[in-house]
C-alpha cells in the first residue's frame, strides 16, 4: 500500500533558487593533453591535479620544461622549498610528466612507483 502524499510543502521546495551573481558558475577544469605537442598548460598534464602550485613553487611554468628536467632533482627541490619531506607519490608524478612531455604514452603516475623504487630506493 503507497503511503499518502504530503499535504504540506517540504522546507527544500520552499527555498529560492541562488542569485547566479553571486555564486559565478565554475569554470571546467583544462581537457588534458592526449600527447606532449598539445600540451600548453601545466595543468593539461596528466597525473597533474591542483597541487600544480607544487611544481611552480619550485619554478617549473610550462609543460615543455619537464622535458629537460630531471624529476627526482625536481622533488628535492620541492622538499626543501617545502620545508618537509614530501611523499614518494609526488616522485612518481613528477617521472610520470617529465616522461610523458619526453614523448612516451600517458601512463598513471603508480605505474612508476616500482621504477622510482628500483632506482632510488627509500626517498
Amino acid at each position: 500500500m503507497l503511503a499518502p502524499l504530503p499535504t504540506e510543502r517540504s522546507e527544500h521546495a520552499t527555498r529560492p533558487l541562488p542569485d547566479p551573481s553571486k555564486h559565478p558558475p565554475r569554470a571546467l577544469p583544462p581537457r588534458k593533453a592526449r600527447t606532449a605537442a598539445e600540451c600548453e598548460r601545466l595543468e593539461q598534464l596528466p597525473n597533474i591535479g591542483p597541487s600544480i602550485a607544487d611544481l611552480r613553487s619550485i619554478g617549473v611554468q610550462h609543460p615543455a620544461e619537464l622535458a629537460q628536467s630531471d624529476a627526482f632533482q625536481l622533488y628535492q627541490q620541492l622538499c626543501r622549498a617545502s620545508g618537509k619531506r614530501q611523499d614518494p607519490c609526488v616522485l612518481d608524478t613528477f617521472i610520470a610528466a617529465a616522461d610523458f612531455m619526453r614523448g612516451a604514452d600517458a601512463r598513471p603516475w603508480w605505474a612508476y612507483t616500482a621504477a622510482r623504487k628500483a632506482r632510488y630506493g627509500a626517498v
